[in-house]
């Protein structure tokens, strides 16, 4: 049910507010699908390290993480700004480093905004998934983000549920070839549905805004 009120978040009782496009909605709150897959167990164990990692940096490491944080404006779900903490700048971008094949880093980096990639030409059929992408090739260092959605149906235009699905190799050239692994872990593309696809860059620790669309399958 959409609604105007003040802007809101979150689950109470039976009940899940949230937003969209269109605005803000509620909606009965579903619980969570809880595989504890090898994808979702490797998430979580990187997360893990990283919050246990945080406890013991110095107390002039944790300042130099929320000075850091301070210079960074992010916005969430509801389109409101905010500044993170010290703690969520750090568990941020050492989950980036290690997702891209980095070691983690105690020490706060200079802040890096990577430029956004663009999407150019997708070839998505039952035998094939690549998604050309500029500039290309990235430069020095930095990596292709690969995110995807399950496959849906070709009528949807909307999509809030984006696994990543492999991160490029550094300096890669365009284009990602994602069959593999799409094949892997979600089965073959059928045609007819539609899959949602986003692109990041990214370059020491960091993400650059995503670049999205959606194919489908022919």
């Amino acid at each position: 049910m959409k609604f105007l009120d003040s802007p809101r978040s979150g689950s109470q009782a039976g009940t899940t507010a949230s937003r969209n496009r269109f605005g803000q909605y509620y909606r009965t709150r579903a619980i969570p699908v809880n595989p504890d897959s090898s994808n979702q167990l490797q998430v979580r164990a990187r997360l893990s390290a990283n919050s246990a990692a945080w406890r013991a940096l110095t107390s002039a490491q944790r300042a130099g993480w929320s000075d850091m944080a301070s210079s960074i404006t992010l916005t969430d779900r509801l389109g409101q700004s905010y500044t993170p903490t010290g703690f969520n700048a750090y568990v941020s971008v050492n989950n980036n480093n290690v997702a891209a094949g980095n070691s983690a880093v105690a020490d706060a980096p200079a802040v890096v905004t990577p430029s956004a990639l663009a999407i150019g030409a997708i070839t998505l059929t039952a035998a094939a998934f690549t998604v050309a992408y500029t500039v290309t090739p990235l430069p020095a260092g930095a990596r292709c983000f690969f995110y995807v959605s399950l496959q849906r149906s070709a009528g949807r235009a909307f999509e809030g549920d984006f696994r990543l699905l492999q991160v490029s190799a550094a300096a890669a050239a365009s284009p990602v070839n994602a069959y593999a692994a799409y094949v892997a872990r979600f089965g073959l593309p059928v045609v007819g549905n539609r899959v949602f696809i986003r692109l990041k860059c990214y370059t020491g620790g960091f993400l650059s805004a995503a670049a999205g669309t959606s194919q489908v399958v022919t």
